[in-house]
């Protein structure tokens, strides 16, 4: 784990103990895939506590070590506060703790609410603002390498207070090693959520070695992100309920197998609802999503192009009203 001062992720270790010590725990508000999510309160303030179990040490280590990667901290990047074990005696927990969004996830939001074109794209373009600060290359002595998060989904963003978005749940992420372009730790091939796996994850034919593979796999799994904000996009009181990828053609718990048929063998993707073109800026999203989507990779648009991208449909919508 990192100590020091200014650009630092985290805050000094000691700092952060304290703080894990303060928090007075309220209730459960997720279950993650190494634990659960609580809500706590310190200072005055609320914080979320994802608790992992000691037999989780290394994805615990893991999240905490890619929290602090320096230069990371951004305000479209889950705040991290503090990493801490708490031992009770019985047994020990692994602390990770972090800003609350009372919003909760972008899933729970868009599964409750519908949103206008502004609040779609303002959530749209902060998510790939960023994606695309977590993809860069930060050179220098106080610089940040690029990193890959390998499991982006509506599940794993938060909805801020603004309605704009942070990047949450890092622990699965991988960083580049500039000097021979791999990644920071033997790679685990299929890891993240099946139903967002790009085809080359699927049938296994990505390149693990090279760093921009994982990359343009994350870009994918954002082309399904913006299709699951876009649906509940309400203009003129049209809009389509809420729904997962590829709801329509696999079981709510797909297997890899299933994936692979539906994305690699039957090359299907999200449907683009024909009232989409009707509108200027439901049209320009559906460009960025299919350019998000093609089963070869080095076709995709990269985070920083989406974020352009999606900046000037922003501006056009703004001008015309």
């Amino acid at each position: 784990m990192t100590t020091s001062g200014s650009g630092s992720a985290g805050l000094p270790l000691l700092v952060q103990r304290s703080i894990a010590r303060q928090i007075q725990l309220c209730h459960v508000i997720g279950k993650g895939r190494f634990g659960e999510v609580w809500r706590g309160r310190w200072r005055g303030e609320n914080v979320a506590v994802k608790i992992f179990s000691s037999r989780e040490e290394c994805s615990w280590f893991r999240e905490a070590e890619i929290y602090q990667t320096v230069m990371l901290r951004h305000e479209n990047i889950l705040g991290f506060i503090a990493a801490d074990n708490k031992d009770n005696g019985t047994w020990t927990q692994l602390w990770l703790v972090t800003d609350h969004h009372e919003n909760g996830s972008l899933f729970d939001y868009l599964t409750t609410h519908t949103v206008d074109t502004k609040t779609m794209l303002n959530m749209a373009l902060s998510i790939a603002t960023g994606l695309a600060h977590l993809h860069m290359d930060i050179v220098g002595t106080r610089g940040k390498p690029a990193i890959a998060h390998r499991d982006l989904k509506s599940k794993n963003i938060l909805v801020k207070s603004n309605l704009s978005c942070a990047i949450g749940d890092l622990g699965l992420a991988v960083r580049h090693v500039e000097k021979n372009d791999s990644v920071d730790i033997p790679s685990t091939h299929r890891v993240g959520t099946k139903r967002y796996m790009a085809p080359e994850v699927l049938d296994e034919s990505m390149n693990a070695q090279h760093f921009d593979s994982y990359k343009r796999a994350d870009v994918y799994a954002f082309g399904l992100i913006l299709w699951e904000i876009a649906r509940r996009c309400n203009i003129g009181m049209i809009y389509d309920e809420y729904q997962l990828p590829y709801f329509d053609v696999v079981q709510p718990d797909p297997s890899i197998e299933e994936m692979k048929k539906v994305v690699c063998i039957d090359k299907m993707r999200p449907n683009i609802p024909n009232r989409w073109h009707a509108s200027d800026v439901l049209h320009g999203m559906a460009k960025v999503m299919k350019e998000c989507w093609y089963p070869n990779p080095v076709a995709r648009l990269t985070a920083l192009r989406i974020k352009k991208t999606l900046a000037n449909i922003t501006v056009e919508d703004k001008v015309k009203n």
